[in-house]
């Protein structure tokens, strides 16, 4: 029996005492538990294990790898481990920014990663780029552009299909050094110097090439009168506006120039003949404004010459005087 003063002992479980605890003790430890649940992934978004949409992300510090292992397809989605994608009218699908430096993964002693780098570890293509209703499939610059950017650098040299990178001007590489030869010779042509031998007749001895005798020692009126008919009248075949003009006499030692009492005149009488180791020649393109105006017909031109062959004294040659001259056209 019990005394009336001994304490009773309580046996009930220690869940029965917990829950006969106040209300209010109650509620404190639910909340604390609640609370651990959901702080939970917002800490752990930090240390890489979840990540939160339309929210930054805290900095990586690691590669955040997401690997898969699955199959091309031809349906319109599928086939690649990440997809991202952007339903505006006026957005884009992806961003990518980078602090790398010069020299991309070359770079010595330290690899300067490019923003983005698509490796494929096969035979296939490393990138594809597709505009599927624009005219142009992008845009690529550098910098404030200029002769001293460069778009790219490649180290294949085999021509791009469909690049037309072999094409410029519409012209291929055969048309551009075709042409460029072209150039070159007319350039060399138009450098050097063209030459023709004026006979004692007045026609074309020998030539460089492209000369043609308008007229040579014009005959009867009006053009034969006065000092027109000791001239040669010359086509170069081109403009000479920019073109040096030259002309010297040719010597001769086969054909009597002496004068016409001499007895032997004309023949070729090695004692008694008059070679023609003298004289003078003036040269000038006609239509040289305010300076030169040519009579004949067809000598109008910038294409055409004059020479007029004198004596030593400053007279004309006729017949049996005349001299052989050399022409040199420069420039």
């Amino acid at each position: 029996m019990q005394t009336p003063h001994q304490p009773i002992e309580d046996h009930a479980p220690a869940r029965r005492r917990l829950l006969g605890r106040a209300p209010r003790t109650r509620s404190v430890i639910a909340a604390t538990g609640l609370l651990v649940i959901c702080i939970s992934p917002f800490a752990a978004a930090k240390t890489g294990n979840n990540l939160r949409e339309g929210l930054r992300n805290g900095t990586a510090t690691a590669e955040t790898q997401i690997i898969g292992n699955l199959g091309s397809t031809t349906a319109p989605t599928g086939g690649f481990v990440t997809r991202q994608s952007n339903l505006s009218s006026s957005g884009g699908g992806a961003i990518y920014g980078c602090r790398s430096k010069a020299g991309g993964t070359a770079a010595k002693p330290t690899p300067q990663n490019p923003c983005i780098r698509a490796n494929n570890l096969s035979t296939g293509f490393a990138f594809e780029f597709n505009a599927a209703n624009g005219n142009a499939a992008g845009l690529i610059t550098v910098g404030p552009g200029g002769d001293t950017k460069k778009p790219f650098t490649t180290n294949a040299t085999g021509v791009a299909t469909g690049l037309n990178a072999d094409r410029l001007d519409n012209l291929n590489a055969a048309d551009i050094l075709a042409a460029a030869a072209a150039d070159a010779t007319t350039k060399s042509n138009n450098a050097k110097s063209r030459w023709v031998l004026i006979g004692l007749d007045g026609a074309i001895e020998a030539q460089s090439g492209g000369f043609t005798v308008v007229t040579a020692y014009p005959q009867g009126t009006p053009t034969g009168t006065g000092a027109a008919r000791y001239n040669v009248y010359i086509d170069a075949g081109d403009d000479l506006s920019d073109n040096g003009l030259n002309a010297t006499i040719a010597l001769q030692n086969q054909v009597d120039q002496g004068p016409p009492a001499t007895p032997n005149n004309g023949t070729v009488d090695a004692p008694d003949m008059n070679p023609e180791f003298s004289g003078e020649v003036s040269i000038a393109k006609c239509l040289t404004p305010g300076l030169v105006a040519c009579a004949p017909a067809g000598t109008a031109s910038n294409n055409v010459l004059v020479v007029s062959p004198r004596n030593s004294d400053g007279t004309g040659t006729d017949p049996g005087e005349r001299k052989r001259v050399y022409v040199s056209v420069t420039g």
